[in-house]
């Protein structure tokens, strides 16, 4: 009897709990505007100050290809695989493509200053 009330307890509590959300994390890129150059030049300082290592950054027609990796954090492991980012023009807006959520919300704060 025990048993059956907490497989029960249990199961209510499972049907109580909210489901995730479909749409979560998957949202528009992000837009500004700004100057290619500026955000360039955030993007850099952000990655600088989160411990990524910027490799390169290369102009092909109207984007910027940002190449980066992770630094070895003072540990002596080495440093990470080379990543990329893209920051592309769009008439007088910035769209970053391929950005990671935790530097795309720092980049966003900068942005915005």
């Amino acid at each position: 009897m025990k048993r059956s009330l907490l497989f029960l307890a249990g199961l209510l509590m499972l049907a109580a709990a909210p489901p995730p959300v479909a749409a979560q994390g998957h949202g528009h890129k992000k837009e500004f505007e700004v100057a290619p150059s500026r955000a360039v030049s955030v993007t850099r300082e952000v990655l600088g100050r989160q411990g990524y290592e910027v490799i390169r950054i290369e102009t092909i027609g109207n984007d910027q290809v940002v190449y980066y990796r992770r630094g070895n954090r003072g540990r002596g492991k080495g440093k990470g695989p080379p990543m990329k980012m893209i920051i592309r023009r769009v008439e007088n807006r910035v769209v970053f493509v391929d950005t990671p959520d935790a530097i795309l919300v720092d980049i966003n704060v900068r942005l915005k200053l």
